[in-house]
């Protein structure tokens, strides 16, 4: 068992629902505290969890006045933690009951590591994109933009996948380029020489702009196939679906001129932007479409 008396969770909601209560219990036995940041909900999921939770000391809730967006709140939710090691969650997540003693152990027992992630699960048990995954250069992203994995077979080393879910799962913890936002537990001595999350991220992106700072100061990341959370991904950015797109492209644009501008071409960087924002583009129109279809 881990020693809840070093790990503060951090949640970051946004009218999660129901689902929070669900997610504040999974893990709240198994850490010393939980801090619930709150982007301005409008629906009923903080009152749910403050009246589950009435009383109870490891809850604490700070409430934003606007929606500040992910990365802000994270940070704010780390500078108001009473303990050194800071595990981040999703409010959409399900930590099983010995998910964080297991990524706790690990983080602990490793002492090049910095961050570790866990076995992300579908609610079918299957194993999620994202969990565990190679960092989406320049490169790789018109490769998954254009749909060419698809050939990965007959061009293994051209064409990769920056996704590995669909590798076999080690047996054992593996040293990764990046995992999730859904679930990262931090040591405190790496947090303190790469610093807190890039903020000018509002959604998306931030999680791979954190792995990308921590393995360039030199610090390993560890995705743990024996620490398993089901996330139902994607709860808290159903009910504005295009604004959770325009924010995502957005901090994919950020995300690849902040990390290789010097080191590609401008005319590929440029290629993959164009490509990035015209994806954009095709969601709007589709989304434009079917809107109007609705309407007749």
């Amino acid at each position: 068992m881990s020693n809840p008396s070093t790990i503060s969770t951090i949640i970051v909601n946004y009218n999660a629902g129901a689902g929070l209560v669900t997610c504040i219990q999974s893990v709240i036995d198994q850490v010393r505290e939980v801090i619930l940041v709150d982007n301005a909900s409008r629906d009923s999921s903080i009152a749910l969890a403050e009246s589950h939770f009435a009383g109870d000391a490891r809850l604490r809730i700070i409430r934003n006045d606007t929606n500040l967006g992910f990365a802000a709140a994270c940070n704010i939710g780390a500078r108001a933690a009473q303990y050194p090691y800071w595990l981040f969650l999703n409010p959409d997540c399900i930590c099983a009951d010995s998910s964080v003693a297991e990524l706790y152990r690990v983080l602990t027992a490793n002492p090049k590591a910095g961050m570790v992630g866990g076995l992300l699960l579908n609610l079918d048990g299957s194993e999620q994109a994202g969990g565990r995954r190679l960092t989406p250069t320049p490169g790789r992203t018109l490769v998954s933009a254009f749909g060419l994995q698809r050939f990965a077979k007959r061009w293994p080393e051209l064409l990769v996948d920056f996704n590995l879910h669909q590798q076999p799962l080690p047996a054992a913890p593996i040293s990764v380029e990046a995992i999730s936002g859904a679930c990262m537990l931090v040591k405190p001595e790496a947090v303190a020489e790469v610093g807190l999350w890039d903020d000018a991220y509002f959604l998306h992106c931030e999680d791979l702009d954190w792995c990308m700072r921590f393995v360039r100061a030199g610090w390993e990341i560890l995705f743990v196939p024996s620490a398993p959370i089901t996330h139902a991904q994607g709860v808290c950015s159903k009910s504005r679906p295009l604004f959770v797109e325009w924010h995502k492209h957005k901090g994919m644009t950020r995300f690849y001129r902040k990390f290789f501008r010097a080191s590609y071409s401008l005319p590929l960087l440029w290629l993959v932007i164009a490509a990035i924002w015209g994806r954009f583009a095709l969601i709007a129109a589709t989304s434009l479409f079917r809107k109007l279809v609705r309407r007749n």
